[in-house]
């Protein structure tokens, strides 16, 4: 039985998405161009950021040797602790991409989970991983700050 998904892969590469197109707010919320335009925005920047986990995976095995002035090599492995660090949030910034693409295949993308309104088109190009729209990510930032002080 047909659900109405199936071909959906097929009309994503039907869509022609000009290279200098940007979301409008006079065009229908999430339409096909809007959809396409974000999900190109995420694919780009998840490729860019395993790219660069790849490079940093090669540096750090060809990088492996033995300084043995103490100095130079706690330099070295404090170089190291920063770039490992930075790797892991950009590997959890990759699961966040993974999950807004996630949304745009089931149809959620740009609405908000806390009140399900859509999120401003200039919020999404700035933030596409967003999940909250401002007004909500304020109050849930708010709500974490009282409790923090606690």
């Amino acid at each position: 039985m047909d659900d109405g998904r199936k071909g959906n892969d097929d009309m994503k590469a039907e869509v022609f998405l000009p290279d200098d197109y940007r979301p409008a707010e006079d065009e229908p919320f999430m339409n096909e161009r809007q959809t396409e335009y974000f999900r190109k925005k995420l694919t780009d920047w998840r490729d860019e950021l395993l790219s660069d986990g790849r490079d940093t995976i090669e540096t750090l095995q060809d990088g492996t040797r033995n300084i043995p002035d103490v100095i130079d090599r706690s330099s070295e492995e404090t170089d190291r602790s920063l770039e490992l660090r930075t790797r892991d949030r950009q590997r959890k910034l990759v699961a966040k991409i993974d999950s807004a693409l996630r949304r745009i295949d089931d149809g959620e993308f740009g609405y908000c989970i806390v009140t399900g309104d859509p999120i401003s088109l200039k919020r999404l190009d700035a933030r596409p991983i967003a999940t909250m729209s401002l007004e909500a990510q304020e109050r849930h930032e708010r709500r974490e700050k009282v409790h923090r002080d606690d």
